[in-house]
């Protein structure tokens, strides 16, 4: 039986793992950490995770990044590995992920999602195929209540496109401030909230004359779900610390 602590298990992505959990007959919730310690479901919450001093095999940490020092602390000490499925790190709270991957297996992805992993590939494929050819801009859209922007998976997707290029792109954010002729070495991210949109990414390759566009949609909010409890069943058969992703997760399910 694989136990579980669930980060942030009282939002709506917390309570979208707890939910795939309670469906899986070899895993078991051992307890919850939240901001606001409110019992919704069967296993006890903690706001400060130093007060659980129970059995488990991994965290899945889908809260806030103002959390972070406190879960790699706890992690750390306990030497449990860690899924963090939250973005908007800040440079120096990434530099605190890496230093904790020294001690313990760390599992880090902007994008949980299967489809979206899959994405990436495509894009650097055509990002390499179209090289200086293309304009590359990118457009995420999510709900009101997403703090961070641009998404990390938008950053993602800008970093898989950049990485091939024969150039050395510049990422522009907003473009109403800039009274210029686009650069062909930038790459545009555009940002939209609104709504109840789960989540939606589009890659444009804009050429001379035709453009081709990479499109992901997400439907609901299991499949990142689904995505944080593969991660944190691969994570559980890591013997070794170190900062994993997705790609090492689906390579390990492809075996």
């Amino acid at each position: 039986m694989q136990k579980i602590i669930v980060s942030g298990c009282n939002g709506h992505m917390g309570q979208s793992v707890v939910n795939i959990c309670a469906s899986k007959s070899d895993i078991k919730i051992v307890a919850g950490f939240n901001r606001t310690p409110v019992k919704k479901n069967d296993f006890p919450v903690y706001a400060d995770p130093m007060e659980y001093a129970g059995p488990a095999d991994v965290i899945i940490d889908f809260s806030n990044p103002a959390n972070l020092d406190g879960l790699l602390a706890y992690a750390v000490r306990k030497s449990i590995p860690i899924v963090l499925c939250t973005t908007g790190y800040l440079e120096e709270q990434d530099a605190a992920i890496i230093r904790a991957s020294e001690k313990v297996p760390v599992f880090k992805s902007g994008n949980m999602s299967l489809g979206i992993n899959l994405m990436l590939e495509l894009v650097r494929r055509a990002a390499q195929v179209l090289g200086d050819g293309f304009d590359v801009e990118i457009v995420e859209r999510h709900h009101n209540r997403k703090v961070d922007a641009p998404s990390g998976t938008a950053l993602m997707l800008a970093d898989a496109a950049a990485s091939v290029l024969p150039y050395e792109a510049s990422y522009v954010y907003d473009r109403h401030s800039v009274r210029r002729r686009r650069d062909q070495k930038e790459i545009g991210i555009s940002t939209v909230r609104g709504g109840t949109i789960v989540g939606q990414h589009d890659v444009i390759f804009a050429g001379p004359d035709e453009v081709l566009e990479l499109r992901h949609v997400a439907q609901s909010r299991d499949i990142f779900a689904n995505g944080a409890v593969a991660a944190a069943r691969f994570l559980t058969g890591v013997k070794s610390p170190g900062l994993y992703d997705m790609s090492d997760a689906l390579s390990s399910i492809l075996k």
